[in-house]
């Protein structure tokens, strides 16, 4: 016979068994390749018994939801993108340090969270470069681009196809690089004038790859690591590497301040800079430099030695300062001058 009493019971157990699931339920936003945030919520389920409610967004569009949210946030964890927005948010004290072990990680993770006192600490390495469709360029007779001012040629008018710094952290990645290899004031020039062969800004980083492999463009610029993985697929596109010299990301994780559920963000870091997890991302084509020392790496993916590197002044360019500065001119000397922007 069930009884009030029982049935109070039932209703309590309940009540905690749900505070319980909520409490191990985890909210990440991810700046990673859809198939790689889905991969990691997947395995990190299996591997903690934590549900990750996951979503996919650009780092610049991620740093402006947090910004938003600050003091009611509704994720607990961002995870992969850019380093620069990473460390803009540690200094804005949107995100808070994880206490993780980083002994084991290259210098370049461990010097990502020096610098945050370790809010951001870096996950994986990509470099920036271009990738240009070798079927279209053929067709249309045009010579392959080697350097970054090779992309300012009136021979490439309408046949370029990047990303749109206010969203993307590889086009922001793209115009800090830049800045650093030509000084400010060339560096806008030379936007301006890649600008005008532009065929379309897109909101994501890898999109103008994807759109090369398909031959919608014929040269794209973003991460050699994405590019790999068309190449494996067997798309017909080549990669540069600019003749100039060329920057690079941190990307990085972060635990975002005010978390209601921090032991579960933890156990994310902690997971996400395993050797274990990172080696897996090589099952859906992830070609980026991990940064666990022990983690497995595709023999085709990108080598910081065979490419040559800007010493990229992270310090300067992951500030909201020199970031807001710089895209406050990306708006009036580059954008106000006309383009096709990707709502």
């Amino acid at each position: 016979m069930i009884t009030k009493t029982t049935v109070s019971a039932i209703a309590v157990t309940t009540s905690l068994f749900a505070t319980g699931a909520m409490a191990e339920t985890l909210n990440v936003v991810c700046s990673n390749e859809q198939s790689w945030c889905d991969l990691m919520a997947q395995n990190f389920k299996i591997d903690t018994g934590i549900d990750t409610a996951i979503v996919r967004k650009s780092t610049g569009e991620v740093l402006a939801q947090i910004r938003a949210e600050a003091g009611n946030p509704k994720v607990d964890v961002w995870w992969g993108g850019t380093g620069d927005p990473h460390l803009i948010a540690a200094n804005e004290g949107l995100t808070v340090a994880s206490e993780a072990d980083t002994s084991e990680q290259h210098d370049w993770s461990q010097s990502m969270a020096e610098m945050t006192e370790g809010k951001a600490i870096g996950v994986h390495v990509g470099l920036l470069g271009m990738l240009y469709n070798t079927e279209v360029l053929a067709e249309k007779g045009l010579p392959a681009p080697a350097c970054w001012s090779d992309l300012t040629k009136a021979d490439y008018n309408g046949e370029i196809t990047v990303a749109n710094p206010q969203s993307s952290g590889t086009a922001y990645t793209q115009l800090a690089t830049l800045v650093q290899l030509f000084g400010e004031d060339e560096a806008f020039e030379m936007l301006a004038a890649i600008g005008a062969n532009v065929n379309q800004n897109t909101k994501s980083g890898s999109a103008p790859g994807k759109m090369a492999a398909r031959g919608e463009t014929t040269i794209a610029v973003g991460f050699m690591h994405d590019m790999v993985n068309l190449k494996k697929q067997g798309f017909p596109v080549e990669i540069v590497s600019p003749c100039e010299g060329t920057g690079y990301e941190v990307g990085a994780v972060s635990v975002i301040n005010g978390t209601p559920n921090m032991d579960a963000a933890k156990k994310w870091v902690d997971y996400v800079l395993s050797a274990d997890a990172q080696s897996r991302g090589l099952e859906v084509g992830v070609f980026n430099i991990p940064s666990n020392t022990n983690a497995s790496t595709d023999p085709d993916a990108p080598d910081m030695k065979a490419v040559k590197l800007i010493d990229y002044d992270f310090a300067t360019y992951g500030s909201s300062d020199t970031r807001s500065r710089l895209l406050e001119r990306w708006e009036t000397d580059v954008k106000a001058k006309g383009g096709n922007f990707e709502e």
